[in-house]
């Protein structure tokens, strides 16, 4: 992984495999603790959620992290002391908070950690401390494995956190 420096906020990173992009979920998973909000954008085949089968790896909870495409939402149990993993998978829901109220997101949150995938639009009012994370890749008949990752925290809990551990 190659670390590409953008503005004071942002960290981006370029991956190159799957491998290394699970293994950066692993790194992320080091910087979290319960009631963070992790927000995971980009196109389809980008690489979501296998950044989010590194958090929970990284996390230690039960269960294989798979794209909750169909079911929503899947809470994965802390294995040990840490906190639960909640895997959203917002792509088919309309608009607004207004539509997740019945995750109850709002009420697992302080003691989880939250990743949602597709969640731009519909989640951020849950709390201002969040850590967006975008991925690019190159779309159209290509089999290119090269992933653009930004990382923006926003709130004070995420401009305070060191994502220069991500680069190492």
């Amino acid at each position: 992984m190659e670390a590409v420096p953008r503005n004071p906020v942002e960290t981006e990173l370029t991956v190159t495999s799957p491998e290394q992009m699970r293994e950066l979920g692993l790194k992320l998973a080091k910087l979290l603790r319960a009631g963070d909000l992790v927000m995971l954008s980009g196109e389809l085949g980008a690489g979501k959620t296998t950044l989010a089968r590194g958090l929970g790896e990284g996390l230690g909870v039960r269960g294989a992290v798979t794209s909750p495409t169909f079911v929503i939402a899947r809470v994965h149990p802390s294995l040990g002391d840490g906190p639960p993993l909640v895997h959203v998978d917002a792509y088919r829901l309309g608009g607004g908070l207004d539509e997740m109220e019945d995750l109850d997101l709002d009420v697992s949150l302080p003691d989880s950690v939250i990743v949602v995938e597709w969640g731009e639009g519909k989640v951020e009012e849950l709390t201002d401390d969040r850590l967006q994370v975008r991925i690019h890749r190159a779309v159209g008949d290509t089999t290119d494995e090269v992933r653009h990752v930004t990382f923006t925290p926003l709130g004070e809990r995420w401009e305070a956190a060191d994502l220069g551990v991500l680069t190492a």
